[in-house]
């Protein structure tokens, strides 16, 4: 959103990523094909740190498109599940869960977080373990893409840095006497 897309005439592949965006903003990179002497491709991709930086990538999206986050690249795996890890039928929101070999093993000294964040996968009999995204999400019509909605948690992100609003109450309430505290973000 920062850069002018115009005078970047060569300029023929667009990836984003790491935020969510507006149709408004896809409106002002993706050229219609034909239209202004060339075709520009622009895709999105998303993929928390804990996937090694991408999961998902979109086809090449235009002018109009619903904004989705596409679907799994090569090796990965997604599934839309709802509070009790079953898959919610199509169109439905759900909680974004991802598994293949480019997912972390959990943090490091953490073993709470990780224990909540990876999770067995009920979807393969191997044992394989998913991550829990936080993220809202709903699967697009007659397609394997699918469509960020938002968190189901108290994570916000600020330029660009995730940041758990609990971990500050938990700072802040370390304090002598303090003993509650709540973190409200605003935009």
């Amino acid at each position: 959103a920062s850069v002018d897309p115009v005078g970047l005439v060569d300029l023929r592949v667009v990836v984003v990523g790491g935020e969510a965006w507006s149709s408004e903003l896809l409106g002002r990179w993706a050229v219609e094909r034909g239209v202004g002497g060339g075709v520009r491709e622009f895709f999105n991709g998303y993929g928390p740190t804990e996937t090694t930086i991408m999961s998902n990538i979109s086809g090449a999206l235009v002018a109009g498109d619903v904004v989705s986050i596409g679907a799994p690249i090569r090796g990965m795996s997604a599934a839309v599940l709802d509070d009790r890890l079953r898959p919610v039928l199509g169109g439905a929101k759900g909680e974004l869960y991802l598994w293949g070999p480019g997912v972390a093993r959990g943090y490091h000294n953490r073993t709470g977080l990780t224990a909540g964040r990876f999770v067995a996968n009920p979807l393969v009999e191997d044992g394989t373990r998913m991550y829990r995204t936080g993220d809202v999400v709903r699967r697009l019509p007659d397609s394997h893409d699918i469509e960020y909605v938002g968190r189901s948690d108290f994570q916000v992100k600020v330029r660009g840095f995730r940041i758990e609003l609990g971990e500050i109450d938990a700072v802040v309430t370390s304090y002598p006497g303090v003993e509650f505290a709540v973190t409200v973000a605003r935009s």
